[in-house]
């Protein structure tokens, strides 16, 4: 299965944190918005994540991993796609098209 990776920004009462979301390449659940709500109540997996407080109480945070209420989400919306992978995280190999020959000559 095929992956698109999406760097997001979220925004919490608290929070507002960058990250990459992964999302389903095609089909049901690839647009961000239907993924959101399709995880209602469930957790975001993000990677390679920032973290800032709205307050400025405290640094940002660099994180590998955060796992973000969807309920807590205020506002979220894309910053960039940065393609597609494989299930292994690798980009997938590009499709080799063959090309037509022309009929032998009589």
């Amino acid at each position: 299965m095929h992956f698109r990776r999406e760097r997001i920004r979220i925004e919490t009462t608290r929070h507002e944190i960058e990250g990459i979301l992964q999302l389903p390449n095609e089909g049901f659940r690839s647009r961000t918005t239907d993924f959101l709500n399709a995880h209602e109540g469930e957790f975001l997996a993000l990677t390679d994540v920032e973290i800032r407080w709205l307050d400025g109480s405290r640094e940002p945070e660099q994180r590998g991993y955060l796992a973000v209420s969807s309920r807590h989400i205020v506002l979220a919306f894309e910053l960039e796609t940065l393609g597609v992978v494989d299930e292994t995280g690798a980009a997938p190999r590009p499709v080799s098209l063959a090309t037509s020959q022309p009929p032998p000559a009589h």
